[in-house]
């Protein structure tokens, strides 16, 4: 079973990117970007009303990081450490040596590949240093740049549930991908 380590929080930097610890002082951004129903609306989740709930949002990611359950990253353009999206495992399964890779974006910086970047970076990460065998990812069918995003990276979609989400009086659909250790055999 793998046993998940964040004490010494990894900064990655990629080209353009710098990834690196969301703290309270991003709240501000935090709180723009997932309080945005537009870039939001994929994802179902409750939208903070106010900065104190991108507060309590970012304190209780920090817990998760302790306990070894995720690891979320800020991701910042190299020039300028302002949070313009997070990217991060989630529902770590160290028995499994499985977890799930979540990921926003400023909608001001779509189309830039600036998510491909990160989520390159990301993979690498969780392959060479967490040494996990496989990365899943859930989407909305509904999310197609979501989805092709994860395609361009060898994600194969091993899954589409029907109605599994109940959010907002809606059922939802998902997609799930799933991408294997290229390391391993």
């Amino acid at each position: 079973m793998l046993v998940f380590d964040f004490t010494n929080f990894p900064i990655l930097n990629t080209q353009r990117l710098t990834l690196r610890q969301i703290v309270t002082n991003d709240a501000n951004e935090m709180f723009a970007l997932r309080s945005n129903p537009e870039i939001m609306k994929y994802i179902p989740r409750e939208l903070p009303k106010t900065i104190d709930d991108a507060i309590k949002h970012i304190e209780f990611m920090q817990g998760l990081l302790e306990s070894g359950e995720c690891i979320n990253w800020a991701i910042c353009l190299k020039d300028d450490q302002k949070l313009i999206g997070n990217i991060g495992y989630f529902r770590m399964q160290p028995e499994n040596h499985r977890a799930e890779v979540g990921y926003i974006l400023s909608s001001e910086f779509h189309g830039k590949g600036i998510m491909q970047e990160a989520l390159t970076e990301i993979i690498r990460y969780g392959f060479e240093e967490i040494k996990l065998h496989s990365i899943e990812a859930v989407t909305a069918p509904e999310n197609e740049s979501s989805w092709k995003l994860l395609e361009k990276n060898g994600f194969v979609r091993e899954g589409y549930f029907k109605q599994d989400t109940y959010w907002q009086g809606k059922f939802l659909d998902s997609y799930v991908f799933s991408l294997l250790n290229p390391n391993e055999s």
